[in-house]
């Protein structure tokens, strides 16, 4: 492996075992983790087949029928008719679920300030300064 490669690597390691730490740490409302991904896609793609939902969590499809149940019976998401299709459903998060995927992110994001607080002011901002770019190649595979 490259320099390059091999720094890719290492981010992806360390990206992971930090959202690991951080929903470890924090309060998730009793959401297991595939709950609060189809959540967060809900939150931002829109309403979504379930089809589309398990491609983009990435699931089966009758894991994510299970999660939306799941989701559905806590109140966090709905169903309504796909104005495309009269046949088929699509899948809106509710005011309760975008209140307790903020309430998660807000609890990690408290995590991590304090995690923060270890690092001097200057490697802080610079960590912090990595987010639009981090959303950014979060975003590219999607387009």
């Amino acid at each position: 492996m490259g320099t390059r490669q091999d720094a890719a690597f290492e981010m992806v390691l360390a990206l992971h075992r930090l959202l690991r730490s951080l929903r470890r740490a924090s309060p998730t409302g009793g959401l297991q983790p595939t709950q609060l991904i189809a959540l967060s896609l809900l939150t931002e793609a829109g309403p979504s087949r379930i089809g589309v939902i398990a491609d983009r969590v990435p699931c089966s499809q009758p894991t994510a029928t299970a999660v939306v149940a799941e989701l559905e019976t806590l109140g966090l998401v709905r169903r309504e008719p796909d104005p495309t299709d009269g046949r088929a459903t699509r899948v809106a998060v509710t005011d309760e679920g975008i209140t307790a995927l903020r309430g998660v992110a807000l609890g990690e994001a408290g995590v991590l300030l304090e995690r923060l607080e270890e690092l001097s002011d200057g490697e802080a901002d610079r960590v912090l300064a990595t987010a639009p770019l981090l959303r950014l190649l979060a975003d590219a595979g999607h387009g």
